[in-house]
């Protein structure tokens, strides 16, 4: 016999709408009836018929995702978490890959392509403020990352000025006098590399340290060939350094490369902090010290706000800029062996 929500409803001792709230993920229950419904769910071996509830609401069931690059860490691992998480709401993502282009942004934000989506997931990296802000969104929308929507959408991110001047402050801590800071992007509109070198420069300030150019290195793309690069010409101009926060975790990768094959041990000679808290920095020689975002947390944050403008679009609740917490993963690459785990600066 099949199961109905109105059983699952008496099982549980709740409303057949909380019920459905729980089923599709949409309005707020409490932690002990949503544990309560899943356990009388489970019992019964309720199944939704997701395509006929779709279809009654006038949904598709697809929400999509769009990225930068998918061939990075940060954002390949961020897009697993995406796809893991909105199963449990029943939902299919498709992901589309912008590569930072304002077109592809464009396009997606002005709803072509989009149509078939019930809400849209997006990081833009290349429109400024103002376009973003006075582009007409024909599906509800969240923004991923550093960019403020003026008042659009929903936004969830990281602080990076506080997390980039505590990567700053752990690396003068630790008595470094010369940090570099590789990923300076003066030519995207993200704000992500011109946060991270806002936070940077506070933490010199307050110790009393007056920036040096030559130190700040600017890089075409965040990928670890640039951080590779940076750190060569870094070298090769004869700029003395002894520690590199880079704005990435593949920018620290690269330098971390690029010094060891200069022959420089690190952390003896240069200490190196990366930023992301990608799987790829624990198993770098030495392991990387990194700022690491909590990635379940803005997605679950990401999702909520878009099942919140899909169930309840006339909501008068306001856009919410939502800070998801990060942490410093102390490793061998700033302190030395015998790192790994040690207590991490919040």
């Amino acid at each position: 016999m099949t199961s109905r929500l109105k059983d699952v409803a008496a099982l549980a001792g709740v409303s057949i709408r909380t019920v459905s709230n729980v089923v599709s993920g949409s309005g707020a229950v409490a932690e002990h009836t949503r544990a309560k419904v899943q356990a009388a769910l489970e019992e019964l071996g309720y199944r939704p018929n997701v395509a006929a509830r779709n279809l009654r609401a006038g949904r598709t069931g697809l929400i999509g995702l769009a990225i930068p690059e998918l061939h990075s860490p940060y954002f390949s691992e961020l897009a697993g978490l995406v796809v893991q998480a909105a199963q449990q709401r029943s939902w299919t993502v498709v992901i589309d890959q912008t590569f930072g282009d304002a077109d592809a942004e464009r396009r997606l934000l002005e709803g072509t392509g989009g149509r078939l989506v019930d809400g849209l997931i997006i990081s833009p990296w290349a429109l400024s403020p103002e376009e973003l802000a006075a582009r007409a969104q024909r599906v509800p929308l969240v923004f991923l990352g550093e960019r403020s929507p003026g008042g659009l959408a929903d936004r969830v991110a990281v602080d990076n000025v506080l997390a980039a001047d505590e990567a700053t402050t752990h690396l003068l801590g630790l008595g470094r006098r010369r940090i570099a800071a590789l990923g300076l992007q003066p030519h995207l509109h993200n704000g992500t590399a011109r946060q991270r070198h806002e936070g940077y420069r506070a933490a010199l300030k307050r110790a009393g340290r007056a920036p040096d150019p030559a130190l700040e290195r600017t890089v075409d793309a965040l990928h670890r060939t640039d951080g590779y690069a940076a750190m060569s010409a870094l070298l090769d101009e004869g700029v003395e350094a002894d520690a590199v926060f880079a704005f990435t975790d593949e920018l620290a990768l690269g330098a971390l490369h690029c010094a060891h094959n200069r022959g420089l041990r690190v952390p003896e000679d240069l200490a190196v902090m990366g930023f992301d808290g990608i799987d790829d920095a624990r198993f770098a020689n030495p392991a990387l010290t990194t700022v690491v975002p909590d990635k379940r947390q803005i997605v679950e944050r990401v999702l909520q706000c878009l099942a919140d403008r899909i169930y309840s679009p006339s909501s008068a609740v306001p856009p919410q800029d939502i800070v998801v917490p990060h942490h410093l993963e102390v490793r061998a690459s700033t302190v030395g062996h015998g790192a790994e785990g040690a207590e991490a600066t919040r």
